[in-house]
């Protein structure tokens, strides 16, 4: 690990911060998020480069973020954007004021074409950009110079003696269309980086980390019928081996057929056994009369880990070896969404993996996805021999149906909600949509609504179906499906799962929304 090339983005709390992490990983350079006031002293080795992002501050606020100000004067290039920029300025003795001529949304630059930099290689003088900021640098620094300008205002600048570059616009939202250049610029010209983070070197520092994690001991690992928690284990048999067991708990909260599909999948194409624990019945009991979606997530990871650590006794009774650490499937978005551990973003919501274990745990976690976007995730399943129609496996929410039925859970409702959804995905799968989309899901409502079949009034139950296209899950927007297609799944679900008379589409993106309704 120590060997890798990587970029650490420091987090004053701007809404883009991950994309700036996404933009870089997306051209093979290993990015890592840590707060603004983490100490620069924490790294175990230089960076290749250091990014400040943007933020909600002004500078000027006596209350705002300042970090470490070993940070502002690294061994290794700098970039600034937008408040990383303000930051520069202050910090060097420049002086940034309020704009009397804000900048909020798009932005023509003007490139100092006489003296060209390397950061706007392959730039045109007059490219659109996105703005977001109320103030704006009065006076340069010492040792820097302008390189773009925008309506007047200074864009960007540099002191390229130190390699110390700011830009007040971002270039890591698709408003900004050469962001992308300007990032690799930064990344292949100015910190000489090679784009080496592949899903080949991922696994083999994966499969180092989880030796060196484990050591001698064995692991227990729960899979979900996800594509995460099978990466999780693939990765897992690669490094230990036989010391590696594989638990699924049925908690009557999955798809249709998830079960059999999952137990088939690893016994036969990986030669990996899987033992299916049945807890349905538990889960069912503990979720009786719960309705607030934290609680049943709460109460999901509890109940998860109490019967995996009865399955982990019970299995090393039977090895005769104890096990010493639980795998679990976490990715980085559900880390950002549950807990702020890596910079001041909000929480979201908790995550049966990650918000919702409880406090005193037997098990140690193993998590070796725990930094990986989903995308990510994906190619390391293909470069570790997952199946095309497994690994593009839509997302599953950890609380399984749980999440999708609004209100109480019994099983009348999941069995609606679970023959719902296998239509919403067979009739996306035969319009050929599956894989442009990132999830296509049926969400249980909790009311009634009259209606009209066979000439006779219904009082039934409301199916709410929801597909998005994302990059992520961090953002989402909703999908313009067909109406054919959405005619069909309608027309299917009403006449095929006895109990729904009406069925709605969800056009809300994320944010204002998230994806999954609870």
């Amino acid at each position: 690990m120590s060997e890798r090339q990587r970029i650490v983005i420091l987090d004053f709390g701007s809404q883009y911060t991950q994309l700036i992490a996404r933009r870089i990983r997306e051209a093979r350079v290993y990015s890592e998020v840590v707060p603004y006031h983490a100490s620069a002293a924490l790294l175990d080795d230089p960076p290749a480069g250091v990014i400040l992002s943007g933020g909600p501050e002004s500078v000027a606020d006596p209350e705002a973020p300042r970090c470490d100000p070993a940070w502002l004067q690294p061994p290794a290039p700098l970039l600034g954007i937008c408040y990383g920029m303000q930051l520069m300025v202050q910090d060097r003795g420049g002086e940034v004021a309020p704009s009397n001529n804000r900048e909020y949304g798009r932005a023509r630059v003007q490139i100092d074409s006489a003296a060209p930099s390397p950061l706007f290689h392959g730039w045109e003088s007059g490219e659109v950009v996105w703005m977001s900021h109320g103030d704006t640098t009065e006076r340069l620094p010492e040792g820097f110079r302008v390189l773009a300008r925008s309506d007047g205002a200074i864009a960007a600048i540099a002191d390229e003696e130190r390699r110390q570059y700011a830009i007040q616009f971002h270039p890591e939202v698709h408003h900004t269309p050469q962001g992308n250049r300007l990032l690799q610029n930064f990344l292949f010209e100015i910190c000489g980086c090679e784009p080496s983070w592949t899903a080949r070197r991922f696994i083999d520092e994966a499969v180092a980390a989880i030796g060196a994690q484990v050591g001698d001991g064995s692991v227990i690992c729960g899979l979900s019928g996800g594509v995460d928690s099978a990466v999780t284990a693939l990765l897992l048999h690669q490094a230990i081996g036989e010391r590696l067991a594989c638990v699924m708990v049925d908690n009557g909260l999955l798809r249709l057929g998830e079960r059999q599909e999952l137990e088939a999948r690893f016994a036969d194409r990986f030669g990996i056994p899987v033992q299916v624990v049945d807890a349905r019945r538990r889960f069912l009991e503990e979720l009786r009369g719960v309705v607030d979606p934290e609680a049943k997530r709460k109460i999901i990871g509890r109940v998860f880990i109490e019967i995996f650590e009865t399955a982990a006794t019970e299995l090393a009774e039977a090895r005769g070896v104890p096990f010493d650490f639980l795998a679990q499937g976490t990715l980085y978005p559900d880390v950002i969404e549950s807990v702020s551990v890596r910079g001041p973003s909000v929480t979201i919501k908790s995550h049966h993996n990650v918000g919702g274990l409880p406090e005193t745990m037997r098990l140690r976690l193993v998590e070796p996805l725990r930094e990986l976007f989903k995308d990510e995730v994906r190619r390391v399943g293909a470069e570790l021999g997952l199946d095309e129609e497994f690994n593009d496996r839509h997302p599953f929410p950890g609380p399984g149906l749980a999440v999708r039925i609004l209100g109480e859970i019994d099983e009348p409702q999941l069995e609606l909600v679970r023959r719902a959804d296998a239509i919403v995905v067979e009739e996306i799968r035969d319009a050929g949509l599956y894989r442009d989309l990132w999830q296509a899901f049926a969400v249980l409502l909790p009311i009634r609504s009259v209606g009209v079949m066979g000439d006779e009034r219904t009082y039934e139950q409301v199916i709410a179906v929801r597909a998005v296209h994302s990059a992520d899950g961090m953002t989402a927007d909703w999908a313009r499906l067909p109406d054919a297609v959405l005619e069909r799944i309608a027309s299917r679900i009403v006449n095929e799962v006895t109990g729904i008379n009406r069925v709605v589409y969800d056009i809300s993106s994320k944010p204002p929304g998230t994806i999954e309704w609870e």
